[in-house]
């Protein structure tokens, strides 16, 4: 990240990014940019190895009552390095679902389902069909235990990874004959064209993905949430300048009627790549609101993630400033 960051100083002065951000984040949100009842959050695999029960699900409906949550993305895997999946590992899972689809019907419940991606991690290789397969497979076997849908949180896969193509339009295939939801984490976008490949050849490391291939994975599915944080953004009003301008780029890639999520900050760390003190669901909130403002659509919503680090501010703050009337 620190490389990656450097790279962007050296292309654009300092206080001319500092002050196109802060531009980004000027202006008051129009009071009709709020929920339009296509939110999410993502929730820890607790939910399906046991550790969650019938306390703690009526304490998460009662934490959803009156929000704009309409998906559940549940940690479910985790997958192997080859794609398959031990089902042993979520034993409680059909019973989430059940469970979910009484307490509240109209809740939808994905099976989150992720690992690390070569080459840049010793983990799934995308570019094999065998492993392809396995991960379908895995998919169908998350919606026979009920779920409403797949979320894939695969990475770091790269910009032009032609092996995450195929494998989108074998799982939709599967999902679509059943009815559900395919929906996927994705990175942020380049902020400046070609970033994603001088990052890899600089850093090694693909943190972005260029807009056009972001539209070809959201052709792909019904959803598509940017994982918009651990940004390395020093100052709050950057950060928010800088999910404003996420989220008018992903406005633009992303086709009608397939669901755009903006990610939500609600955990803390103090690292390089993440400053909790910039990072808040408060500014992301109002950049993705100042973004919406200016292209109003209706197949949008923000996730949160996640619920198991999310705080009563981080909650407070989702619900004031997306939520309220």
């Amino acid at each position: 990240m620190a490389s990656l960051l450097g790279l962007v100083v050296l292309l654009i002065p300092p206080a001319s990014a500092a002050a196109a951000l802060r531009l980004q984040y000027t202006g008051e949100p129009p009071a009709e940019a709020r929920t339009r009842g296509h939110d999410a959050v993502w929730l820890g695999h607790a939910w399906v190895d046991g550790r969650k029960g019938d306390a703690d699900l009526v304490s998460l409906t009662r934490q959803l009552a009156g929000t704009g949550i309409r998906d559940l993305y549940v940690h479910t895997g985790p997958l192997g390095d080859d794609g398959s999946m031990d089902g042993a590992k979520h034993p409680k899972a059909a019973w989430l679902v059940a469970a979910v689809h009484r307490a509240a019907p109209g809740l939808r419940v994905q099976a989150w389902l992720g690992n690390v991606v070569a080459p840049e991690e010793n983990g799934l290789h995308l570019d094999q069909a065998e492993t392809r397969n396995r991960i379908t497979d895995a998919a169908r076997q998350v919606l026979d235990l009920g779920f409403d849908g797949v979320h894939f949180d695969l990475e770091p896969v790269r910009s032009d990874s032609a092996g995450f193509l195929a494998l989108l339009d074998q799982a939709h295939a599967v999902t679509a004959e059943r009815h559900a939801q395919l929906s996927v984490a994705a990175p942020q976008i380049d902020p400046l064209p070609g970033l994603h490949s001088a990052g890899i050849a600089l850093a090694g490391h693909g943190k972005w993905w260029s807009q056009a291939y972001f539209a070809q994975v959201a052709r792909r599915v019904e959803q598509i949430a940017v994982m918009s944080y651990d940004t390395a953004m020093p100052l709050e009003s950057l950060y928010g300048g800088y999910v404003a301008q996420q989220t008018a780029l992903a406005l633009e890639a992303t086709p009608p009627g397939v669901d755009l999520l903006m990610g939500l900050p609600a955990y803390w760390d103090e690292s390089f790549g993440h400053r909790g003190s910039a990072e808040t669901v408060t500014a992301a909130v109002r950049g993705a609101r100042l973004a919406l403002g200016r292209n109003d659509r209706q197949a949008f919503g923000l996730a949160l993630y996640a619920d198991f680090s999310a705080t009563a501010a981080d909650w407070a703050a989702y619900r004031s400033g997306w939520c309220a009337a």
